[in-house]
């Protein structure tokens, strides 16, 4: 039962202290929202669940318009005509604009894909909202306008906070709109 505690007393301490990241993002999801701006998610492996579900969550409950740059047709055609680094930063080329928004998840904030995604958002004026663990300052945050970054090493650990934060920022802006209207129950 120790591993238990010690792993749930690690995942607490991993978003202890974060608030004012997540805030900084709704701040964000708020502004694009308010101004018709795109939202971007992506991410690899198990970041490529997290995009997709805070994508769709944003659209469903937020109205937000969202793309998840994780389309299997896509990934294997860009990453076999400009190879796999490229193959989200070819999607940001392609559908976005200045005043978008991409949202880039990655462990280790390491992937070559997801940086190079977030060098091609910062050149076209798109804003970067990076989640990341492992080592603090790592390549993806040092392009990011808002960065939540879990100190830990355990991916487990990491991914369960980025999915955490994200669907809390939904959750936020869905009960503080419930809250102005006076409405209960779960969609708008």
């Amino acid at each position: 039962m120790n591993w238990a505690l010690d792993f749930m007393g690690s995942f607490k301490l991993s978003i202890d202290g974060k608030e004012s990241d997540v805030i900084a993002i709704k701040d964000e999801v708020l502004r694009a929202r308010s101004e018709g701006s795109m939202m971007f998610f992506a991410g690899n492996g198990a970041s490529t669940t997290i995009a997709s579900h805070a994508s769709l969550d944003y659209m469903n409950q937020l109205g937000i318009r969202c793309m998840c740059l994780n389309d299997p047709n896509v990934l294997t055609c860009f990453a076999n005509d400009f190879g796999y680094e490229e193959v989200f930063a070819r999607s940001l080329k392609i559908y976005g604009k200045p005043g978008d928004v991409v949202v880039l998840v990655s462990s280790s904030g390491m992937s070559k894909n997801v940086v190079e995604a977030a060098k091609v958002a910062k050149f076209m004026g798109i804003k970067v909202v990076t989640l990341t663990g492992f080592n603090n300052g790592n390549d993806l945050m040092s392009l990011g306008d808002i960065n939540l970054w879990i100190d830990s090493k355990v991916y487990n650990v990491v991914e369960c906070a980025h999915m955490l934060m994200l669907v809390a920022v939904c959750d936020m802006i869905v009960s503080q709109e419930k809250e102005k209207i006076g409405v209960h129950g779960r969609n708008l």
